[in-house]
């Protein structure tokens, strides 16, 4: 009776109950609930085991689709000016917020080493998107190197035709068995946010939060205002959709998002939400992949901007137009290419601070709390690779509008 009960409450629900308890547990325990860790710890090792085949498969059964139908290029174009254009937004409103808020005030700096970090050219990251050996980036998990990979394969099989119709066949089958098994991890989603809220909140507490109480607000301010706003008013008017559908269907992977902070760990979540806001399979396992990389608004956008700004008051450093400029143009080419991991934006700062001449040592200091920034980072660029598979994907015939406005559907019939 109790086990019927439970399959009849929306996944939805689950989530944010497992949210909630995970949040009152980690206060109520302290530290002592850091021993409901290993439970958020297998949760994000499953959905690690997905990633590197998932993108590899969904990615070359996208383009083999999508270029089936001669639009490919179209799509890629709107796609990625979506990710360039929410950016650009993203890191002026982190500079905006930033400055309107006197967030260093009279606190000084309990550290001043910082670890040297090597931070490659353009060049060079040009050249390391190209795998030299496709089955060790499969085995390392290289999901930029993955996505090149999978792109230049699924061009090659629409160039070849049909005699390359059986390894089209053996990709499309794997894919739908990775959807079969990304569906039985998916069930385990409440209890791996449980587990990694009570961690979160009994490790750091909320009294250690207040010395950086108002970097974090400032953080927080400026990435809801972008969800909400930015997000929601492109929905809104780019679509013309509601955005109040496309948040409450977008929820259960800006949970998952906010208890991981991470992008890619986030994308069958999100590949859940986007395909029951009626998003094509074919266009979602396209645009979100890229997006986990490309689409960074949060950890290239709005963080590194406000970051700046901070560093730069709590050393007394006052910062004119052209830092302001600087912020802006690195802060938004950052968005664009920082990876969809946890922690992968402090080196995106790192950059952003050396182009101004900021102090590296503050890095220090804000490295302390940044698993509670990452979680807002991570929502805010999860919930922008959902409107932008809503939106794109509305203009370009992949979405079904009727699906949209529909009650969602359970988490078994989803991608099936």
């Amino acid at each position: 009776m109790i086990l019927q009960t439970l399959k009849r409450i929306p996944f939805w629900q689950k989530v944010i109950a497992g949210f909630v308890l995970g949040t009152l547990t980690g206060v109520g325990l302290g530290e002592s609930a850091v021993m409901l860790k290993p439970l958020g710890d297998l949760f994000i090792s499953a959905i690690k085991m997905l990633v590197a085949p998932l993108v590899f498969c969904a990615i070359v059964v996208s383009i083999t689709s999508l270029g089936s139908q001669g639009n490919l290029k179209r799509l890629s174009f709107k796609t990625l000016a979506m990710f360039m254009f929410t950016g650009t937004i993203a890191s002026f409103i982190g500079l905006t917020v930033g400055s309107l808020i006197d967030m260093g005030g009279n606190l000084a700096l309990a550290t001043s080493e910082v670890r040297e970090r090597d931070i490659p050219g353009f060049a060079q990251v040009l050249l390391n998107m190209i795998p030299v050996n496709p089955f060790a980036s499969l085995a390392d998990g290289n999901v930029l190197q993955i996505i090149v990979f999978a792109a230049l394969i699924g061009i090659a099989i629409n160039a070849v035709g049909e005699k390359a119709a059986p390894l089209k066949n053996v990709i499309e089958a794997g894919a739908e068995v990775m959807f079969q098994l990304t569906r039985m991890v998916l069930k385990l989603t409440p209890i791996g946010v449980f587990g990694l809220m009570a961690w979160v909140v009994g490790e750091y507490g909320l009294s250690t939060l207040l010395p950086l109480g108002k970097f974090i607000i400032a953080i927080y301010i400026a990435a809801l205002i972008h969800i909400i706003f930015v997000y929601g008013g492109l929905v809104k008017f780019a679509a013309g959709l509601s955005p109040l559908q496309f948040f409450r269907k977008a929820m259960p992977a800006q949970i998952v998002a906010f208890s991981t902070a991470s992008s890619f760990g986030t994308l069958p979540a999100s590949t859940r939400s986007t395909e029951a806001m009626g998003v094509s399979k074919r266009y979602s396992a396209f645009v979100l992949p890229l997006g986990a990389t490309m689409n960074m608004d949060g950890c290239g956008g709005i963080y590194p901007a406000i970051a700046a700004i901070f560093i730069a008051q709590i050393y007394g450093i006052p910062l004119d137009m052209t830092d302001y400029m600087l912020i802006a143009v690195t802060a938004t080419v950052a968005s664009v290419g920082t990876a969809g991991v946890p922690g992968s934006a402090m080196v995106m700062l790192t950059v952003t601070l050396g182009v101004i001449g900021l102090p590296l040592e503050g890095i220090a200091f804000i490295a302390a709390i940044d698993r509670i920034i990452d979680m807002i980072r991570t929502a805010t660029n999860v919930t922008g690779d959902m409107m932008t598979a809503v939106v794109i994907g509305k203009s370009e015939g992949q979405l079904d509008v009727e699906q949209f406005y529909s009650d969602e559907k359970p988490v078994e019939q989803v991608a099936s």
